[in-house]
């Protein structure tokens, strides 16, 4: 199944819905930075919680998600665009942590305490940046404690990566479900008690369930009228020829530096992974275009 979100409103606009598979591109940021299991379903959560933060996002606009807790695994950014491309980086990929249960993987305490920033840069004068202490570090109930603080809209958030025994990522996916003004309190009790049923997002994507069929099943079977559908993915902005810009950004004696020094550049990038490798007769092109 390729990787896409939906956009909804349900049962007579009391609640809106935003669903995504993102099996592939959550494996791809885990090929790309080489994250160990407790690392990956990090990761691949806040990667999912970002595009659907972002899922109304428009033209050219941006929303970075930033996690900086006191675990080991370290900060966690990601950056989602309106275009439903996505990337990130977790600063400590290879965190290895007991298990508190069988199947369940120790997110929280990689996490640790700390706080979780949100940037919508929207074409303004100044981005919008919201933040909220972490509720648990376990992403999903850190998103919704920021929906509700920051934004104050009660919602219910569900994130969820399947890791197999070679660690790779084999299921992932998320929900967000936000009660709009004249919500209810029938609809609102018939959402939390069909949540409280549902598996996790994992599991049923593992079981090859659509994105659809899960918002069914959080909502109980409610109506839900499909707004949107798009793909998403991982995708990365960086490129030799703006890797170069930078290296030509730092100036003549910084880089006749580097040449007497290590004979050559190489520029890693956090977000994507990409090694970037420039010889000494590259940087000396460099200069003299300079």
């Amino acid at each position: 199944m390729s990787d896409y979100l939906v956009r909804g409103v349900g049962a007579n606009k009391q609640f809106r819905v935003f669903a995504a598979i993102t099996t592939a591109l959550v494996e791809e940021a885990r090929r790309r930075h080489d994250t160990w299991p407790v690392a990956s379903a990090a990761l691949g959560r806040t990667l999912t919680a970002g595009l659907l933060l972002g899922a109304n996002l428009k033209g050219t606009d941006l929303l970075t998600l930033r996690i900086l807790g006191d675990g080991p695994v370290g900060a966690i950014v990601v950056t989602a665009k309106a275009s439903g491309e996505v990337k990130g980086y977790i600063q400590e990929p290879h965190v290895d942590l007991p298990s508190p249960a069988a199947g369940k993987l120790p997110v929280g305490d990689a996490v640790g305490q700390g706080f979780l920033y949100v940037t919508k840069d929207m074409g303004l004068k100044e981005p919008f940046t919201g933040n909220v202490e972490l509720a648990s570090g376990e992403i999903g109930e850190d998103v919704a404690r920021y929906l509700l603080m920051s934004e104050q809209t009660p919602s219910a958030v569900a994130l969820g990566v399947l890791v197999s025994p070679d660690c790779r990522v084999m299921a992932s996916g998320g929900i967000i479900i936000q009660m709009l003004p004249n919500a209810s309190e029938d609809v609102l009790a018939h959402i939390e008690e069909s949540l409280e049923k549902m598996a996790p997002v994992s599991s049923l994507v593992s079981r090859g369930m659509t994105a659809e069929k899960i918002v069914a099943s959080a909502v109980g079977g409610l109506e839900v009228r499909f707004l949107e559908k798009a793909p998403v993915r991982f995708k990365c902005g960086c490129s030799r020829e703006r890797i170069k810009d930078i290296l030509a950004a730092l100036g003549r004696e910084e880089i006749e530096k580097i040449c007497r020094e290590q004979e050559k550049a190489e520029v890693h990038c956090h977000f994507c992974g990409e090694l970037y490798t420039f010889t000494g007769l590259e940087l000396e092109n460099i200069i003299k275009q300079l």
